[in-house]
């Protein structure tokens, strides 16, 4: 997530948003073409650059099984795949070394902003698609998901089954990914116990074992009897586990680390949507566009857990249904912290809205915009 707020994996922040950037609330540019001739699949290179490394059993290794779904499809076409690319100089050494390799399709599996840009915009002849990216150029697109209606629907189930309503949120950074996931599980778990409130501990990482497992650690001894967060490994869950409460996830399912506590997790698969991407840089055509990818094809919620009573599930599961048929619970009134109206009753929040949502709604503490 880049420019000069934080985003889901970059430091860098999102200054491009007001000087025309894409999916400014209410504002979305069309894509652009960028023409790019087909290319025979055995003379094709593809390119992942990683934030993490493969093996998390989250973030980049979900992005890591959409490229071995790209390799099975198009078996004859060249790959590479470099992980754990920081956000300093060494990454744009790692985007120059995608061009000196010759890659006709690069996927940046997170927002590098300029480290990212000011090789792309010198490459005009590779095409480019960067993770929750917010700027669309001739020959660079970005995709992302949306996160926040598995998230309202898992923070319905929070709702259901806390037996004290107060919920704990291990963060990373104040990034607006984070604000719509802490924002959208409370309004999911408040559809059904008004009074629930969620407490956000950040610990300023994406991947710390040893901080998160102290941040839960901290918020049950507070009260908290029900966890949910945005890190790329288990420690919260299994923290969770040995306490005896309940805990959900982000990713991939991850119940093996602590199956008496979890609940669900916020699943994404991003297979298809690089199957797509890669057949079209193929045959030609291929343009810079951005992508969101929806509720059921792409984002989900996991199988739910063993511990998870039924009328929650067939409670959760028909709100599922809803939006799949197009229904959202995203609409005002809804007031920040302070208690001040930011969106007034009966406005509806669009995907733009949602994508770059900065700000912590009523019964959020802890978290504030940097």
């Amino acid at each position: 997530m880049s420019g000069s707020h934080l985003t889901r994996r970059s430091l860098l922040g999102t200054a491009g948003l007001a000087l025309g950037g894409v999916l400014a609330p209410n504002v979305i540019r069309p894509a652009l073409s960028a023409g790019f001739p087909p290319v025979k699949e055995e003379e094709t290179v593809i390119a992942f650059g990683h934030v993490g490394p493969i093996s998390d059993e989250a973030w980049t290794y979900a992005h890591h099984q959409g490229l071995l779904a790209v390799k099975q499809k198009f078996p004859k076409a060249k790959y590479i795949e470099v992980e754990s690319i920081p956000y300093s100089a060494d990454a744009t050494r790692s985007f120059r070394q995608f061009v000196a390799q010759r890659a006709n399709l690069v996927f940046v599996t997170s927002e590098y902003g300029d480290l990212l840009h000011s090789v792309s915009d010198k490459a005009q002849d590779i095409a480019w698609m960067e993770c929750s990216g917010h700027s669309v150029a001739d020959n660079r697109g970005w995709y992302y998901v949306k996160h926040w209606f598995p998230t309202y629907l898992v923070g319905m189930a929070a709702g259901l089954m806390s037996k004290s309503g107060k919920l704990g949120y291990v963060g990373s950074f104040p990034a607006p990914p984070v604000f719509c996931s802490v924002n959208a599980f409370l309004m999911g778990a408040r559809a059904v116990n008004p009074n629930a409130t969620l407490q956000v501990i950040s610990i300023n990482s994406w991947f710390d074992p040893q901080g998160a497992a102290q941040a839960a650690t901290a918020l049950i001894d507070n009260g908290c009897d029900l966890l949910f967060g945005v890190e790329d490994e288990a420690s919260y869950l299994q923290v969770a586990e040995k306490r005896g409460i309940k805990a959900i996830m982000w990713h991939t399912d991850m119940r093996r680390y602590g199956p008496k506590a979890y609940i669900s997790s916020v699943v994404v698969d991003w297979r298809q949507m690089y199957i797509d991407q890669v057949g079209a840089r193929l045959n030609g055509t291929w343009k810079p566009e951005q992508i969101l990818l929806d509720l059921g094809k792409g984002i989900d919620r996991d199988a739910w857990g063993d511990t998870v009573p039924q009328d929650v599930r067939a409670q959760v599961d028909d709100v599922r249904d809803k939006m799949l048929k197009g229904w959202s619970p995203f609409e005002g009134e809804i007031n920040d912290t302070s208690g001040k109206v930011r969106f007034a009753k009966g406005q509806k929040l669009d995907d733009a809205t949602l994508y770059n949502w900065d700000w912590a709604i009523e019964g959020v503490s802890g978290l504030k915009a940097s």
